[in-house]
């Protein structure tokens, strides 16, 4: 789809920048919120959702921290901190809601286009290991959110609940695992099509593909984005009173083109990643679960490894890792240069201080890039030890920014999460970094509506209509168990997950 603009100069509402789920969330939301809106989106690539989104590109868990061991690390006194895992998991319930929300309103008429249950388990082993799943399963499943929650030593339980993980497996060896079954996978790429199709059909909302932004800087009542027409050619200025910034790796160097001082000390740490993909379908019937482990030592939390039951366009997949890499692109189909053209004089030493302190970072990265088919295939054997080299095949994975920002008292700190930088009159926002990113891309984007859109927001016709979209709109899941599984109730129905 290739629409081109209709005039040299435009003047809009609001300008959203990538065609990923972070810009599709956002901009259906503010149609729902105010139809009379003018909305452009811009997109680099000739289709939606192509990078960070797409599937082959994205984990596909909803992560509700159910399986993923990164949320719930272990305190040096031997406990273990579960208060990321209830964020997230409440997080995820806001997002389930919206996207419900669609569904009953038929703006997306089959939610397994998107959306599938698949169960969500966490693998580990020896006796360290162990002590410590025990322990995690022992401190969520106190809480409401987890109260479903599985937990087994029991080499037959385990072999029922994951074969291919169990077959072959020395039964002299410590095990165990956690299980999920309300867990579920989402292709975001289609989550992400379809919202902004939806969003389409309504009246001034267009979709620009092949449309680079090459800059922005602020004007007189807003701010003017330069637009590359990579088909017709020719550039376009297009002011508007909010752009938001969500290109997935793309965003730190236009969020430093603005100038806004909110953006000064933030740098860019890329990872690459890489997949094992399943190409025998007599193996990959046999494995229906996110089976996920501990990461290694020093490696980021995009690369803790889980052997993942996938369905992508209708098609069920099995795929392992993902691998880490690195390369200097801050996208997949970017350039190389994009991270020596993201440093500046103000986010040099963050950048330095962060390099220092994150060295078994580096190591491990060094190690990934060097490893061979036979290495991956040993990895892959922790998880599924009768794999075979002729089965799978290797795949270019997404491309991940992660987010450095200044420290008063360290120079710069790697962070493995996501940050909104937003500018103090809330006219320009930026989504940066990864995990757990698209899976609370509703509650990140309601909080920069609240932010960016103060005034609209306390009115009584927007509450209403965030009360219609997110019915639990200003409770709190995590501190109401009966509204919780009331919500978890609702959406699963509406979603097909029961």
């Amino acid at each position: 789809m290739y629409n081109k603009m209709s005039s040299q100069n435009t003047e809009v509402d609001v300008i959203l920048i990538g065609a990923g789920i972070m810009s599709a969330t956002l901009g259906f939301m503010l149609k729902e919120l105010q139809p009379d809106l003018k909305i452009e989106l811009f997109e680099r690539l000739e289709v939606m959702a192509a990078e960070s989104s797409d599937a082959m590109n994205n984990a596909g868990t909803g992560h509700s921290a159910f399986c993923e061991l990164n949320y719930t690390p272990q305190l040096p006194d031997g406990s273990v901190d579960i208060s990321k895992a209830i964020k997230i998991a409440d997080q995820f319930e806001i997002s389930k809601q919206f996207w419900a929300y669609l569904i009953d309103q038929q703006y997306i008429k089959d939610p397994k286009t998107f959306i599938t249950t698949v169960p969500h388990i966490s693998f580990v082993w020896g006796d360290e290991n162990v002590s410590y799943l025990k322990k995690r399963y022992e401190a969520l499943s106190k809480n409401h959110f987890f109260s479903d929650m599985q937990y087994s030593e029991d080499p037959a339980v385990l072999n029922s609940w994951m074969p291919l993980v169990m077959h072959g497996r020395n039964p002299d060896e410590k095990v165990s695992a956690n299980k999920m079954d309300i867990g579920t996978d989402v292709n975001f790429g289609a989550l992400t099509k379809d919202l902004l199709t939806a969003a389409q059909n309504k009246s001034d909302f267009n979709v620009h593909l092949n449309h680079d932004v090459t800059n922005v800087k602020r004007c007189k009542g807003g701010w003017q984005v330069t637009v590359k027409d990579k088909v017709g050619g020719g550039k376009h200025k297009v002011t508007a009173k909010f752009v938001f910034v969500g290109a997935g790796g793309g965003a730190l160097p236009l969020l430093q083109k603005s100038g806004i001082p909110e953006s000064k000390g933030f740098g860019g740490f890329p990872v690459s990643g890489q997949w094992l993909v399943c190409n025998n379908p007599e193996i990959i019937k046999q494995h229906q679960a996110k089976v996920y482990g501990k990461a290694s030592v020093g490696s980021p939390p995009m690369s803790v490894p889980h052997l993942d039951t996938r369905n992508i366009n209708g098609k069920r997949s099995l795929l392992f890792g993902p691998y880490a890499g690195f390369s200097t692109r801050f996208l997949k189909r970017g350039s190389l240069w994009d991270l020596f053209g993201s440093i500046k004089l103000n986010n040099l030493r963050p950048l330095m201080a962060a390099g220092i302190d994150n060295i078994p970072l580096t190591r491990y990265l060094i190690s990934e890039v060097m490893q061979s088919q036979d290495d991956r295939l040993k990895s892959l054997r922790d998880y599924y030890p009768e794999a075979r080299k002729e089965d799978w095949e290797l795949e270019i994975a997404g491309q991940r920014v992660q987010v450095i920002k200044a420290d008063p008292k360290r120079g710069g700190v790697l962070e493995f999460g996501t940050e909104v930088v937003t500018a103090a009159d809330g006219s320009i926002a930026a989504l940066l970094g990864a995990s757990p990113g698209a899976s609370t891309s509703v509650p990140i984007m309601i909080q920069l509506i609240e932010r960016c859109f103060k005034a609209q927001a306390k009115t009584p016709e927007w509450q209403d209509k965030l009360k219609a979209m997110i019915p639990s709109y200003g409770q709190s899941l995590a501190k109401d168990a009966a509204l919780s599984r009331e919500v978890r109730d609702r959406t699963s129905k509406a979603l097909g997950l029961v």
